[in-house]
């Protein structure tokens, strides 16, 4: 190895183990929700939101805590 820490040959051939999804996974037990919404929509949630004093976030996170599994 050089003293820049760059080194010939195959990344694939080391012996370090690469980080996956799954060791980089929070433990947390919360989990991340993403999706995409029209710019429209999107400011029409934020507006909502603004007028009830919240934040997007916690907009959805109430709804999600009402909704029944049958």
């Amino acid at each position: 190895m050089s003293k820049t820490g760059l080194a010939a040959g195959r990344p694939s051939v080391t012996k370090a183990k690469t980080a996956t999804l799954a060791s980089l996974a929070d433990d947390s037990g919360t989990k991340r929700v993403n999706f995409e919404l029209s710019s429209e929509q999107h400011t029409k949630l934020k507006i909502y939101a603004a007028k009830q004093g919240k934040t997007i976030k916690e907009l959805l996170t109430e709804y999600v805590a009402t909704l029944s599994i049958e």
